[in-house]
């Protein structure tokens, strides 16, 4: 009797032992190793564990399930030292030989003003995202689709102005990635609904597993290299012809042409909407007229230690968003790390 007993204490330890180690070794999954305990990241996962329990009054069948994200300043850097978009259009027309003494006066100027702001401080004119829009779509007319994605991805391999560590093409928010595989796991399909150049979205969202047609941005009309000026109801492509950009721009995708763009393109309402500005206002807003539950995110750029942010604008804005009925994300308390514990800010370079 003492030797089973004792036989059979050892095989017992043994399985509690074995379990432990394999408890290590193949740990519950967490999604959100970058994050901190917080009201927000508690109000998603409560909010995806209702939606997708069969037996709640609340759930969305998977088809449902759409969630937007903005992208400047919602899930990649936004101030480096301003928008990447913008940041390119100046290298365009200002810096590269190829194309600087070709640009259009209008677009040397929009062009300039980007550079006074970043490097001076001088205030961008009123609505200068649509006098922004206009120049750009003339700085890169003529680009093949594959010419300027390559020309995005190039630029996009720099290494990030202000930080250390980290290229352009890296500077992604690594809690909001944890987000995104979070909710795909959870059955959600994921758009990405930006006012950045649709094409440039692409090529910066790649790496990433977003398919193309879930990115929606900023677009110019496009034509087939060899269709002149007839009306593409009226021409035939050939197979050889490539797809060019056009300086005719179709529309900036901000605020409620957001939510035009979403009609269109998904068809859907969204349930879960994310962004970080008034440009997502109505993006958001659209999200919760859904009859489903629903529920929207403003991430506030609050962290001025490990991001260039302006903190006092970013709390204000915290508080604006909050009496909207929207989640608050504040990259400072929420996030144990932004870009990767790698990564440095360090002053703006000129």
């Amino acid at each position: 009797m003492k030797k089973h007993s004792f036989l059979f204490i050892v095989l017992f330890v043994g399985i509690l032992v074995g379990c432990s180690k394999e408890t290590e070794i193949t740990p519950i999954h967490n999604y959100f190793s970058s994050w901190n305990p917080c009201q927000s990241l508690t109000a998603l996962q409560t909010y995806v564990e209702d939606v997708t329990n069969p037996s709640s009054p609340n759930f969305i069948p998977v088809d449902d399930r759409i969630a937007t994200f903005d992208m400047d300043g919602t899930f990649i850097g936004e101030l480096y030292p301003s928008y990447f978009e913008y940041n390119l259009l100046e290298y365009r027309v200002l810096d590269d030989t190829a194309y600087r003494d070709s640009a259009p006066e209008d677009v040397r100027e929009a062009a300039q003003q980007i550079r006074d702001f970043v490097r001076n401080g001088t205030p961008l004119p009123a609505h200068f995202d649509m006098i922004h829009a206009l120049a750009a779509a003339k700085a890169y007319a003529g680009m093949t689709l594959a010419e300027f994605d390559a020309y995005v991805k190039d630029y996009a391999a720099r290494p990030a102005n202000g930080f250390t560590g980290m290229t352009y093409a890296q500077s992604f928010y690594k809690p909001i990635l944890e987000v995104f595989d979070y909710l795909k796991a959870n059955g959600f399909t994921i758009y990405v609904v930006s006012g950045s150049d649709r094409f440039i979205c692409r090529a910066l969202v790649q790496s990433l597993g977003i398919e193309p047609s879930h990115v929606i941005g900023m677009d110019v009309k496009l034509r087939s290299r060899d269709q002149g000026t007839v009306a593409g109801v009226n021409y035939t492509m050939q197979q050889a012809e490539d797809i060019i950009r056009t300086d005719e721009l179709i529309i900036k995708n901000l605020k409620a042409n957001k939510v035009f763009q979403i009609a269109q393109e998904i068809g859907k309402i969204p349930v879960l909407s994310f962004g970080n500005s008034g440009g997502d206002v109505a993006m958001h807003n659209y999200c919760l007229s859904n009859d489903l539950k629903c529920a929207a995110f403003m991430l506030i750029a609050d962290d001025d230690q490990r991001d260039h942010a302006n903190r006092d604008k970013a709390l204000a804005l915290g508080e604006q968003w909050r009496d909207a009925g929207y989640h608050v994300i504040s990259m400072r308390d929420d996030f144990k790390t932004i870009y990767g514990y790698n990564v440095i800010k360090v002053p703006f370079t000129f």
